[in-house]
C-alpha cells in the first residue's frame, strides 16, 4: 500500500508546485503572496486528514483566506503573528519533569499578564512556553545542546539523517554526536538533528552527560517511535523568542517580565548539569526570584524546606497533586507540587 501523498507547498510560499495548488498559478495577482496562516500550505483540494496533520482550520479554504489572515497578522505584530500561525504545537522532545500537565493552571495565572514578556530560566522541554504562546519570550537552559536545538527550530529545521528505532544506528549516532561535541561543533545542524534522534530513541527520553561532557544515555526500549522530520511549523512561533544558555543570575530581565521558574526538584540526586543543582542553588534561585519586581511563579517538589524557603520570602504558596507517584511508603500516593506566587504590589 502506497503512503498518502504529502500535500505540497504553494508556490507563493516558496515550495514546490503540485496539481492541488496549481490554481494559485492561474489565479489573480492578489493571491500571489506568502501564506503564514496555513504555515505556507495552499489548502485548495487538501483532504481533511491533511488539514488536521498540518493544523489548518476548516474555515481556511484557499489562498484568499490565507492572504486575509496574513494581512490581519501584519496589522498586529507580536501576538498577531503568533495567532496567524494558528497551529497547536506539542513539545518537540521527550523531557523528564515536563510541565504540560501544569499548563492549564499556569494559563489562568498568565491570562492577565499576557502582554508581558515571558522568562523561563529553566526552559526544559518548552511545554509551558508553547502552551502560553507569549508574544515575547526569553527561554534559558544551562543545557547548551537543548538551546542549540531550539535555535535550529527557529530556522525551520528539516532533518536529513537516518532515523530508525535500531540499536546499532543509535550507538552510531551517539558516537557521532559526541565527536561533534569533542570538535566544538555541537551547534551545527547535524548536531541538532542527532540531538533530536537521541532524545526520541534513548532510554526514557533522558538527557545525561558524563564528566567529560559526552552524551551517555543508553538505547531505549520503545516498540515504535514516530519521528518528525519537518519542524518548519515551529519557526513562526519561535521567531520572536530569544534563547540563552547560562546561569539564571546572568540573565538580563525586563523588570516587567513574567517569570516562570521550574528548577530541578529538591531531591537528593540532581543531574541538571555537570555541576548539579543543590540546596545552595535552590536558595540562590528563590532569593533571585524574590528580587524581581514583576510577577513570578515558581514550581518545585513540595518538600518541607522548599515550602518554608519560599514562604519566608513572601511568596503565596499553593499545593497541587502532580501526575507522578511516590512509593517510599508503599502506598503510591500522588506527589505534591508547590506553586510559589509573587505579584507586583
Amino acid at each position: 500500500m502506497n503512503p498518502p501523498a504529502e500535500p505540497e507547498k504553494c508556490p507563493q510560499a516558496g515550495g514546490p508546485r503540485s496539481a492541488a495548488s496549481a490554481h494559485a498559478e492561474r489565479g489573480s495577482q492578489g493571491n500571489r503572496r506568502t501564506l503564514p496562516a496555513t504555515g505556507g500550505w495552499c489548502t485548495m483540494g487538501m483532504s481533511e486528514g491533511a488539514r488536521q496533520e498540518l493544523g489548518i482550520g476548516r474555515d481556511m479554504t484557499g489562498c484568499d483566506r490565507c492572504a486575509a489572515e496574513a494581512q490581519r497578522a501584519a496589522d498586529r505584530p507580536g501576538l498577531g503573528v503568533l495567532r496567524a500561525a494558528g497551529r497547536h504545537l506539542n513539545p518537540p522532545l521527550k523531557w523528564a519533569g515536563g510541565k504540560r500537565w501544569l499548563v492549564p493552571t499556569l494559563r489562568d495565572l498568565w491570562r492577565d499578564h499576557a502582554h508581558r514578556p515571558l522568562v523561563e530560566p529553566f526552559a526544559g522541554g518548552m511545554a509551558v512556553a508553547l502552551g502560553l504562546r507569549p508574544g515575547e519570550a526569553l527561554l534559558n537552559d544551562v543545557n547548551r545542546h537543548l538551546i542549540h536545538f531550539y535555535r535550529w527550530l527557529q530556522r525551520g529545521l528539516v532533518t536529513g539523517i537516518e532515523t530508525c528505532n535500531d540499536k546499532a544506528l543509535y550507538y552510531r549516532h551517539r558516537r557521532r554526536f559526541n565527536e561533534l561535541i569533542d570538535e566544538g561543533r555541537d551547534d551545527t545542524q547535524e548536531a541538532a538533528e542527532l540531538f533530536y534522534y537521541l532524545n526520541r530513541t534513548g532510554y526514557n527520553g533522558l538527557c545525561r552527560f558524563n564528566r567529560k561532557g559526552r552524551f551517555n544515555v543508553p538505547f531505549g526500549r520503545y516498540r515504535t517511535i514516530h519521528y518528525t522530520r519537518d519542524f518548519s511549523h515551529y519557526a513562526p512561533v519561535l521567531s520572536a523568542w530569544q534563547f540563552a544558555s547560562r546561569d539564571f543570575e546572568d540573565l538580563q530581565l525586563d523588570p516587567e517580565a513574567f517569570v516562570y521558574a521550574d528548577p530541578p526538584y529538591d531531591v537528593e540526586f540532581t543531574s541538571y548539569s555537570a555541576g548539579g543543582f543543590g540546596w545552595e542553588d535552590q536558595v540562590r534561585l528563590a532569593e533571585w526570584l524574590a528580587r524581581h519586581p514583576g510577577p513570578v511563579v515558581a514550581s518545585n517538589q513540595a518538600t518541607e524546606r522548599v515550602v518554608r524557603l519560599y514562604r519566608g520570602l513572601g511568596f503565596e504558596i499553593r499545593l497541587l497533586d502532580a501526575p507522578r507517584r511516590i512509593s517510599c511508603k508503599g502506598d503510591r500516593s500522588p506527589a505534591r507540587e508547590m506553586l510559589a506566587l509573587r505579584w507586583q504590589e
